[in-house]
This record gives structure tokens, C-alpha cells and sequence, in this order.
């Protein structure tokens, strides 16, 4: 059967000139709820949904969400089903999908190993493909040169490549870069950023096309829609590093030199509106966010926490704040190497850092539960707005206005929305 290449990202670096955006956001989680919210927000505009897992997330050995990438997609299907959500407007990514989940085997294993999990994303109709192989390996030298990286890159494009479904409408798209931020945020306080220089991002741009022109795979070369470069914003445990239009100006200028391709912007979490906005201006028109939105998720749900306490005194042996500071005790494996500090310090960041590694909690069974116990607790009850003001302020406004009803769910599937507002708003719909 011929494949159509009708992949809808395959025209971004035109869409300032052909449609009413001019990029897109990448929504990065496997939280339920934040991807039902961001479909029910984008049942109000037409723009295309991009949902993305990372290979931590979602590979063949199950990740830590125990999703396959068949899974995952099925799984993001079944959302969109239950909510009338048309799975022709979805678009599946894969991001940072390379050796990082191995990186502490030996190179080739974990390029074999890497090399099924992209081949099992491009057959199971992941159509933007974030290729990473920036990491060293256990036997890799300190610091990996560009052309090995490229190649790295270009085999799992090949593994991609010979693995796609047979009968799909849409070619994947990949992304290339060899100046990733760190995934999920930086671990410690930042007090400065370097910059891509535009040489660097040229270099990078060169070396790929030659190693992938090496293994024959010009035709998905063609496919690279986009270059992952650092344009000066971040975020750590405690604080945000916000776009600087002024000091990105000649790396955004480089992109002249790039025709057909955009840069796409890790770690936008936490950005004002106003820098949102302008990263799309600039070029960078693939805005990647994912704990931002856990983050949100995680304030509604420990303000609910609060009011069930001022309504419900008693009600529940431990709130779901002490239920969740217990579980993150008895498994610190996914918190403890990025908190540092006192034990009180840590504490803190437990709940309440930028980086959120909470979110890799919520999917646990004594999570889930407590969750269900909280959310049972209020039912679909009317909450005062005098406690919606003190433990949900970010949400008063719109609930004056009468934008926002005075339930639970309701209030918490609307923190998540009012941050993905922003970046749609970013984009341009």
C-alpha cells in the first residue's frame, strides 16, 4: 500500500505564512487527567494535539508508566474516545528517545536496546521522533564528539524507518539536536544559561545530514523539521530562567540559514505568556511542556486537599499531602539523586519544586487511592468560594466571572487549562 506523507508538522516552518499559528505546543506526560484537560481544550480551537512520551516514560521494557508505545497510544486513544475527541487531530511524539535509559550499559547494548524502542514507536504510529543520543555510555569517552552523536542518531532513524506501519497516512517528522537541556529541568538553583551559538547549531544541522546521507536515508533527512537548541530558558528546583528575545537574537537569525526547519524549545515550563509568545516569534515553534502541567495538577489537588480539611475535619485518617510525603518516603528512587539539602529542605521539594518529581508518584496505587479518597471526600459538592479564594487563588478570578464551576473536578481539569491556554495563546489560535 502507498504511504501518504501527510504528516501535518512536515510544513511548520510555513505555517507563519499559510495558517492562523505559527507553532505548536508539545504536550509531554502520561498523566490522564492532563491530557484529557488538554483535550477538552482544544476541543475550542482546531489546531492539531501533539501529546508526547519520553523514553523514560514509555518503551518496549514498559518505562515507569508500564506503557509500551502501543500501550501508550492506546492509551491516549481511549481518553480521546471517552471524550469525543477526534483522533484524527492527535499527533503522537516520542522525545529524547535514544541510549537514556541504558546509558549505564555499554554503548552497543543500549544502542540495540534504543534501537527497538524507536523501531517500536514508528510501528505503533508515532509520528514526531526526537532523536537523543547526546549521552554518554558506560564504556563512551567524557564528552562524545558531534559526529558520533549524529550517527547514533541516524541508525535510530534507520531502526525508524524499517519499522514503519504499513497503511498510515502520515510519515514521521523527526527532530535533531546535540544541546538538549536536561529532561525534566536541571537539578540545582541556575543562575545562567549559554546560549546555542548559531555555528554550533549550523555544525549540528551538517553533521546529521551526512550520517544520515551515510546509511542512504536522504529521504528521512528530508523529514527533519526542526533542531532542539538551548535559546536561554530553563528552570531547577527552585527557580526559572525566562526568555530574553535580546540575547537569543543570533540564534533565531541562524534559522535564515535553515529553510524548512524550526527550533524546537525544551524546558518552557513556568514562562510567562509574554515569553511564550516571543519564542514562537523567534523560530522556536515547538514549545515543549510536561512538569509545568503536573505542577498545576498538583497545586489544585493540594488545594482541594486544604478545603477538605476546613469542610471535612477528621474526615480522612491522613490527608492526601501525608499520604503522598509517605510514599515518597518508602521509594525515594525517583526523587532522592535531585532534592539535596536538609532534611527539612528536601522535604519542601518533595511537594513543591519546579522539577516535580511528585509526578512520577502519581500513577502508584497508594496515589491513586488517596486521590479517589480526597476527590470521594467532596463529591461533586458546591465549594465556598471564600476557600476557593484562599487554597485556589489562581482559579478566583475565573470562577467570579463564572467561567469556572465550584466543583472539584471541574476546578482541577481548569488549572491544568489555564496553563495550556498560554501556550495555545503562544501559538497563535
Amino acid at each position: 500500500m502507498t504511504v501518504m506523507t501527510t504528516n501535518p508538522l512536515q510544513d511548520i516552518a510555513q505555517w507563519p505564512a499559510r495558517r492562523r499559528i505559527r507553532g505548536i505546543p508539545s504536550i509531554c506526560t502520561a498523566h490522564p487527567d492532563v491530557i484529557a484537560a488538554a483535550m477538552r481544550h482544544y476541543l475550542d480551537n482546531d489546531m492539531p494535539l501533539l501529546i508526547e512520551a519520553t523514553c523514560n516514560q514509555v518503551n518496549q521494557e514498559g518505562g515507569y508508566t508500564g506503557m509500551t508505545p502501543a500501550g501508550f497510544r492506546d492509551f491516549v486513544e481511549g481518553i480521546s474516545l471517552r471524550l469525543g475527541f477526534p483522533t484524527g487531530r492527535l499527533i503522537l511524539g516520542g522525545d529524547h528517545l535514544g541510549p537514556n535509559p541504558w546509558k549505564s550499559l555499554a554503548a552497543e547494548e543500549a544502542m540495540e536496546r534504543a534501537c527497538r524502542m524507536v523501531a517500536d514507536y514508528a510501528a505503533a504510529g508515532f509520528t514526531k521522533l526526537h532523536l537523543d543520543c547526546s549521552m554518554r555510555c558506560a564504556d563512551d569517552p567524557p564528552v562524545l564528539e558531534d559526529a558520533l552523536i549524529a550517527a547514533r542518531a541516524a541508525r535510530l532513524a534507520g531502526a525508524a524507518e524499517s519499522h514503519l506501519p504499513g497503511g498510515v497516512d502520515a510519515l514521521p517528522v523527526y527532530i535533531i539536536g546535540t544541546e538538549v537541556p536536561i529532561p525534566g529541568g536541571a537539578m540545582e538553583e541556575i543562575e545562567a544559561l549559554e546560549i546555542t551559538r548559531p555555528e554550533a547549531a549550523l555544525a549540528t544541522f551538517a553533521v546529521h545530514e551526512r550520517a544520515f546521507a551515510k546509511l542512504g536515508l536522504q529521504a528521512a533527512f528530508d523529514r527533519v523539521i526542526g533542531l532542539v537548541v538551548q535559546p536561554g530558558v530553563e528552570f531547577g528546583n527552585h527557580n526559572v530562567v525566562d526568555y530574553d528575545p535580546t540575547a537569543a537574537r543570533q540564534l533565531s537569525a541562524s534559522l535564515a540559514r535553515l529553510p524548512g526547519r524550526v527550533f524546537e524549545a525544551h524546558s518552557t515550563d513556568y514562562q510567562p505568556p509574554t515569553a511564550l509568545r516571543g519564542l514562537v516569534a523567534d523560530g522556536f515553534a515547538i514549545l515543549k511542556v510536561g512538569p509545568g502541567l503536573t505542577f498545576a495538577l498538583r497545586e489544585a489537588l493540594y488545594g482541594l486537599d486544604l478545603i477538605a480539611e476546613e469542610l471535612h475535619p477528621g474526615a480522612r485518617a491522613r490527608t492526601l499531602r501525608e499520604q503522598m510525603e509517605a510514599l515518597m518516603l518508602s521509594q525515594p528512587k525517583d526523587w532522592s539523586s535531585y532534592y539535596h539539602g536538609t532534611g527539612p529542605e528536601q522535604a519542601l521539594q518533595r511537594h513543591f519544586s519546579y522539577s516535580d518529581r511528585i509526578r512520577y508518584y502519581w500513577p502508584a496505587e497508594e496515589a491513586r487511592a488517596a486521590v479517589a479518597e480526597l476527590m470521594a471526600l467532596l463529591g461533586e459538592e458546591r465549594l465556598p468560594e471564600p476557600l476557593i479564594a484562599q487554597y485556589l487563588g489562581g482559579l478566583y478570578r475565573d470562577m467570579r466571572a463564572g467561567l469556572v464551576k465550584l466543583t472539584p473536578p471541574v476546578l482541577v481539569d481548569a488549572a491544568i487549562r489555564r496553563v495550556i491556554a498560554d501556550y495555545v495563546s503562544a501559538c497563535g489560535n
